[in-house]
């Protein structure tokens, strides 16, 4: 294909604004696959993209456009789109994505308007110079907002009404349009070293196969790659012979040559992890050219702790994180131990949706019953005498006396949009976590948007679905790290008969310590069965017990199975379980049963 007839776009959007559905209509335009072989979210290849309705992992797909200039010939055009998440935890799919194309399909619900992870997509998009089409969709409903949802869009970009395109993803209205603005508007990919004998591409994302080994997607932007090319890796410094070159249609497909512009994906067989890195730049060994700057490596948001339920099962989980770590590059991980629970991983996740989703996988994919700790968030530990500073991610190893550290955490400046009426159940929330308000705006008639800096510990404390809840669902939240901030938070051990249970620490601020240390207290309370020893609880933090609650010991009729005679005969006895008792009181310890585990650390 030429490369004047080619054109890569990726569609961007806030969480449930149809790209999946408007992807689908596309295909099905275009011809791409065959209507008999149409279902909906087809490029949603996860069980569980499927089942939630939400696209967790970006897809490439080629589509053939024909388009006809009049009494002139037919000219086809190779169209590569890039189907994107849209949550605010995928975001680093999405920047990955645009790093691939030339410009992006900015798709909006007219009938909610612009979203908070509108802004935060757009402005990946415009950071990266991308050509930006504005499109309304689900034009179809009665609830569509075209003119007020128009002006919203006109405020944000600066663009004519006329630019504005209107399809339904539903229904397939608009796309003929869409696709000629797509052509019209977007340029053909331009090649640096033009001509050349070399190649040069970028990796945007890979996968594994226990076949073939490592499978990267990638763009090309000079020269081309064909089967039994010798290539190298630049970042990694890892060579190998190209054993197959293909498109995705949206399955995968064989071709002869990937040519400069092009997306498609590249067999590497290479079988090692850590080998492909996303980002890294691919040329060949002959004639290198030089390495592609900008990608970002991801940066774990919230950490917790992942333990198999038997720990014959562990090294089926290190596979199972390997595996997932091959198919999802912002996944990160390391061993660790707890003397409670054996060895397990502590994993980084990007969000708390990237934890739920990560950790059922390994149970659907992998058939693992896991225990999941109490996510966290990173802090960074400075000693004030001698200036050195290490980042702790697990509780248990937070400095119970922190007199001489000085504590740091991250902070975010978080968006939020949401009708005028919820405003006054909006600002009390951000205030109980802590939430510094920036500015206020209208947006459109009848939104505002909030403008405001927080903790993350704060954040990943069920901000998310409490603001969702006061504002009946109606608001939208993005965010992102920015800087660090001092921290005022203290270590909450939980002490069983005076030893502590290390995988129950946790770390909480100051100011609600008290409170959480009595609600961990009366929870283990309720959940520890008795036992033949009393059971003392005990929460420390602050340098003292704050919280204590006791669980007395099962107690058994020695003397039931007596009958008349003298009483000393039963004294004896129960002197004799008495001196029993206190030297199992001594001796014994706590016995805490794994379901107990599992609901003390339970994510939400």
């Amino acid at each position: 294909m030429d490369r004047k007839n080619i054109r890569n776009f990726s569609i961007i959007a806030h969480i449930d604004h149809g790209k999946s559905t408007l992807s689908d209509r596309l295909l099905e335009v275009t011809g791409t696959v065959p209507m008999r072989q149409m279902k909906e979210q087809l490029l949603d290849m996860m069980e569980l993209e499927r089942e939630r309705g939400i696209t967790i992992k970006m897809q490439p797909v080629r589509l053939r456009y024909a388009q006809s200039n009049g009494p002139g010939p037919v000219i086809e055009y190779e169209l590569n789109l890039i189907d994107t998440p849209g949550h605010i935890d995928f975001s680093y799919e999405v920047s990955r994505a645009l790093k691939a194309v030339e410009g992006v399909v900015l798709l909006v619900d007219s009938t909610q308007g612009v979203q908070a992870q509108t802004l935060t997509v757009l402005a990946m998009a415009q950071e990266q110079n991308l050509v930006i089409i504005p499109v309304l969709n689900k034009i179809d409903l009665p609830s569509s907002r075209i003119t007020e949802t128009e002006d919203e869009i006109i405020e944000l970009l600066g663009c004519g009404r006329e630019e504005i395109l209107a399809v339904s993803g539903k229904t397939g209205e608009g796309t003929d349009k869409l696709l000629e603005a797509i052509v019209a508007r977007i340029p053909a990919p331009v090649s640096t070293f033009s001509p050349t004998t070399s190649s040069r591409a970028i990796v945007f994302d890979f996968e594994y196969s226990t076949h073939r080994g490592i499978i990267v997607y990638t763009r090309v932007l000079d020269g081309s790659i064909k089967k039994n090319d010798q290539l190298l890796f630049i970042g990694a410094g890892e060579k190998f012979i190209v054993q197959e070159v293909g498109i995705f249609s949206p399955q995968k497909k064989a071709v002869g040559e990937l040519n400069a512009g092009e997306i498609g994906y590249v067999v590497t067989g290479i079988k090692e992890r850590g080998q492909a890195k996303v980002g890294d730049t691919m040329t060949k060994v002959s004639s290198p050219l030089p390495e592609i700057p900008g990608y970002s490596s991801p940066r774990p948001v919230v950490w917790a702790s992942l333990y198999p339920e038997g720990q014959d099962d562990f090294n089926m989980l290190k596979q199972s994180l390997e595996r997932l770590n091959l198919q999802d590059a912002s996944l990160s991980f390391e061993e660790e131990y707890s003397g409670a629970l054996g060895r397990g991983f502590r994993v980084g996740f990007l969000g708390m949706l990237h934890l739920e989703i990560i950790t059922e996988r390994l149970k659907r994919e992998f058939g693992l019953t896991l225990i999941i700790a109490t996510p966290t968030i990173s802090y960074r530990i400075v000693d004030k005498k001698t200036d050195k500073s290490e980042t702790i991610y697990s509780p248990h190893l937070f400095p119970i006396e922190t007199k001489d550290k000085e504590i740091w955490e991250p902070w975010v400046a978080v968006q939020i949009i949401t009708p005028h009426d919820y405003l006054g159940q909006v600002i009390p929330l951000a205030y109980d976590h802590e939430a510094n308000i920036l500015a206020t705006d209208n947006f459109g008639d009848d939104r505002t948007v909030i403008k405001m800096e927080m903790p993350l510990r704060e954040l990943m404390r069920h901000f998310f679905d409490e603001i969702k809840s006061v504002t009946a669902g109606f608001a939208s939240l993005s965010y992102e790290i920015t800087r660090e901030q001092v921290a005022n938070v203290t270590r909450l051990d939980v002490l069983l008969n005076e030893e502590i249970e290390a995988a129950f620490s946790r770390i909480a601020p100051v100011h609600r310590a008290e409170r959480e240390a009595e609600e961990m207290a009366d929870k283990l309370k309720e959940l520890l069965p008795r036992q033949m020893i009393n059971i003392k609880i005990q929460v420390s933090g602050l340098g003292r017990i704050i919280a204590s609650r006791s669980i007395s010991a099962m107690k058994k009729d020695v003397t039931g199975y007596l009958y008349g005679g003298d009483i000393t005969r039963k004294m004896k006895l129960r002197e004799k379980q008495k001196k029993g008792k206190k030297k199992m009181q001594a001796r014994g310890t706590v016995n805490v049963p794994h379901e107990v585990f599992l609901k003390m650390m339970k994510v939400g």
